[in-house]
């Protein structure tokens, strides 16, 4: 359940990727540590790691990249390292991560180093079809908060020969229409910025201080709700619980114009005063007017397992458990350019399931049990491997999973 303090989101900037490019991801890494002030030996800490990493996957594994990107919570700026490649896998992660047992030609640190290096590292592997890492580092003292597992987690990759993603993902807590100034901001993630620059990682939240919060409306009782012929929900309300809501996002084409399009997504759904999908949907349609226009996906997570979800355009929804895999509708149009009227649909979040939402960016042919070994771990390592399994390189890419109770 929330506390107080609500559950653990932390916000994702700026994402730079390497292929088989060890000397550069190393050389970024450094700079990324100091940049953000990592600190001096924990900076250094993190060059090993992603030495080790890197070149570890370079060697021995096919199709093999890293992402370097900064992570922000509780006022505190760190770094997480995925790293993705596409086989030959290991039968025996274990034994891989037991000291003493290193690769051909790497520092000889082996992957028990690099975990205790890290404030959290984690790994997946499937022999003969690859394997998926992820590694944070966050400045010591570490703030209590941030050694847990934020709730969700996502990732994004630009279409071959890009620098910037049009595609995008966030999430925020609301607070529902407890009271005036109940809506609390926290989390997501941000599209990659049109032209990569490291120095704007030293900084703050993009575009500055947020804007001010819009108050929402005042405490009021959900009402039932009339449903549609197709299973929609007219006029879904929510009361004074606390809610998660999540966006996907897919600005149309790719390049600049995509990732400007989402990064305005992505501006309104952090500042808006929605807290219902639809009422965000609508938020954001008014945000992109003059823009490209996306296609756009919102779900609330309520405590209790109510999810409402609102889609517009090719965005891929649905909850899944080890053994299946249920759609969530989404309907035609182009947000910021023409809709027809929302529709919101009502689900149950299955008992250890999750919500994953993406771009067609991936196909569409995963399974449930392409994903059943991975469910138990963190949201960002089920997002690297599913873009593992199902990603393509014909365009920008997306997913976001959110699992875990609250």
């Amino acid at each position: 359940m929330i506390d107080v303090g609500g559950p653990l989101l932390v916000d994702c900037e700026d994402s730079a990727w390497f292929r088989d490019q060890p000397d550069a991801a190393r050389g970024a890494a450094a700079a990324l540590g100091r940049r953000i002030g990592l600190g001096e030996h924990r900076t250094a800490q993190l060059v090993l790691a992603v030495t080790e990493l890197a070149t570890n996957t370079t060697k021995h594994a096919l199709d093999s990249c890293i992402l370097l990107r900064v992570l922000r919570g509780y006022d505190v700026a760190g770094v997480e390292v995925v790293v993705i490649d596409s086989g030959p896998g290991m039968a025996d992660v274990a034994g891989a991560l037991r000291d003493g047992v290193s690769t051909v030609g790497t520092l000889g640190l082996g992957l028990g180093a690099v975990r205790r290096l890290a404030d959290r590292f984690d790994i997946h592997s499937v022999p003969g079809a690859g394997t998926v890492q992820l590694a944070r580092f966050w400045p010591h003292p570490l703030p209590s908060p941030l050694a847990g597992e934020a709730l969700v987690g996502g990732i994004t990759r630009p279409i071959g020969g890009e620098d910037v993603c049009g595609d995008a993902w966030a999430a925020r807590l609301n607070r529902g229409n407890a009271s005036p100034t109940s809506e609390v901001r926290a989390g997501g993630a941000s599209p990659s910025r049109t032209g990569f620059d490291w120095s704007a990682l030293t900084s703050g939240r993009p575009g500055g201080a947020p804007s001010p919060v819009t108050p929402v409306q005042a405490a009021r009782v959900p009402q039932p709700s009339a449903v549609g012929r197709d299973g929609s929900v007219h006029d879904a309300s929510v009361g004074s619980d606390p809610g998660l809501l999540v966006m996907s996002c897919d600005g149309l084409g790719h390049g600049p114009m995509a990732a400007a399009a989402s990064q305005k997504a992505v501006q309104a759904f952090r500042t808006g005063a929605g807290s219902t999908p639809a009422q965000v949907v609508e938020e954001v349609h008014r945000a992109l007017r003059g823009t490209r226009g996306a296609a756009v996906a919102v779900a609330r997570l309520e405590p209790g397992g109510r999810v409402l979800f609102c889609g517009i355009g090719n965005i891929t929804g649905a909850l899944v458990t080890a053994d299946s895999r249920t759609g969530l509708l989404s309907h035609p149009g182009i947000v910021g350019h023409q809709m027809r009227r929302l529709r919101t649909y009502e689900h149950r979040l299955p008992e250890d399931g999750a919500l994953v939402m993406h771009s067609d960016g991936l196909s569409e042919r995963w399974k449930p049990g392409d994903l059943a070994s991975l469910l138990h771990h963190p949201p960002a390592l089920i997002a690297a491997g599913l873009l593992r399994q199902a990603g393509t390189r014909r365009d920008d890419a997306s997913v976001v999973v959110t699992k875990g109770e609250w």
